[in-house]
């Protein structure tokens, strides 16, 4: 896509998304931190990758095993 732009397209999609990054509201580490670990515990219990799939429910198990002779 960047190749068949010009360099003042370019331009104007980065400073574009630069007046997007500026208006975005930035929260200090110290305060976002906190919650954010608060999420990850109240959702573990719901996490694939903490507790597993089930093995009836797992659609990547393996259908059938492979018999050399």
């Amino acid at each position: 896509m960047a190749r068949d732009m010009t360099d003042k397209d370019i331009l104007k999609m980065e400073l574009d998304q630069l007046k997007v990054e500026v208006n975005t509201t930035r929260i200090a580490v110290s305060k976002s931190a906190p919650e954010i670990i608060a999420f990850v515990e109240e959702q573990s219990a719901e996490d694939p990758l903490i507790k597993g799939v089930p093995e009836d429910k797992n659609p990547f198990k393996e259908k059938g095993g492979c018999i050399i002779t």
